[in-house]
């Protein structure tokens, strides 16, 4: 499991996703609206807007929080325009970050997310310098208590590339483009995930601990928690034993 996905386990399990629910809900919001304004208001012909609403349903925001928002795309969104922007950058011992922005005014965001670096003691890097080691993927996650053969074979029949079984879930992963067709196939055939989408996995890990663990969990947090941040991606690895103590 890569380390943001560990670290945002453990951060649900402790409760401090539900701290911030109205920071999520904003941005679920932000994502649907502008999905909607790309691809149109209707989720079964628009793969990017039907993730955001399945997000939306995981973290139980209300329906009108949901219709409005997908309006507010197909209209136009109010005269408010989202620019989509990547900064990549490194964190402590050399972690590769990669950082999803969306955002009306680029000067504001960049500011912030090279001074949420620095303050971690890491670093904004250029355009390309770490998006390579990272692997563009769907990523359906199950519970544990799956019956991990039958949803292998049938995972491989609805076109996964691959179902691993981890720590304390089971992910199936998928070529972005296949990712709802899989998705779909998998709860037809009595698999319901706990939660899907289209991410970036990285191809190598980082070895984390000290004080480098410590600053790479402070520098995910205040990524996390800016207001033009949708998401952020990083090729750590910390021990589960280490983020409980750290966190």
């Amino acid at each position: 499991m890569s380390g943001h996905n560990k670290w945002s386990t453990i951060k649900h399990k402790k409760g401090a996703a539900d701290a911030k629910r109205g920071k999520v809900f904003t941005k679920i919001i932000k994502e649907i609206s502008v999905a909607a304004k790309l691809g149109g208001g209707d989720p079964t012909g628009n793969p990017r807007l039907r993730t955001a609403i399945d997000k939306a349903k995981g973290e139980n925001m209300p329906k009108d929080n949901v219709e409005r928002a997908i309006k507010k795309g197909t209209g136009g969104m109010e005269g408010v325009v989202y620019e989509e922007i990547i900064y990549e950058g490194y964190g402590p011992g050399g972690v590769a970050v990669l950082v999803e922005v969306l955002t009306d005014n680029r000067n504001r965001s960049v500011s912030d997310i090279r001074s949420i670096f620095t303050k971690c003691n890491g670093n904004m890097g250029e355009a390309g310098c770490v998006a390579w080691l990272f692997d563009k993927k769907g990523l359906i996650v199950y519970p544990k208590s799956v019956d991990f053969d039958k949803l292998f074979e049938a995972a491989i029949e609805v076109g996964a590339d691959d179902v691993v079984d981890e720590e304390e879930q089971i992910e199936v992963l998928t070529d972005p483009a296949a990712y709802m067709v899989v998705r779909d196939g998998l709860e037809a055939a009595g698999f319901k995930p706990e939660s899907g989408e289209v991410t970036s996995i990285p191809q190598t890990m980082v070895k984390l601990e000290g004080k480098n663990a410590e600053n790479m969990l402070k520098l995910m947090d205040r990524l996390e928690d800016n207001d033009d941040v949708q998401n952020v991606y990083a090729n750590f690895d910390i021990s589960a034993e280490d983020m409980e103590k750290l966190m």
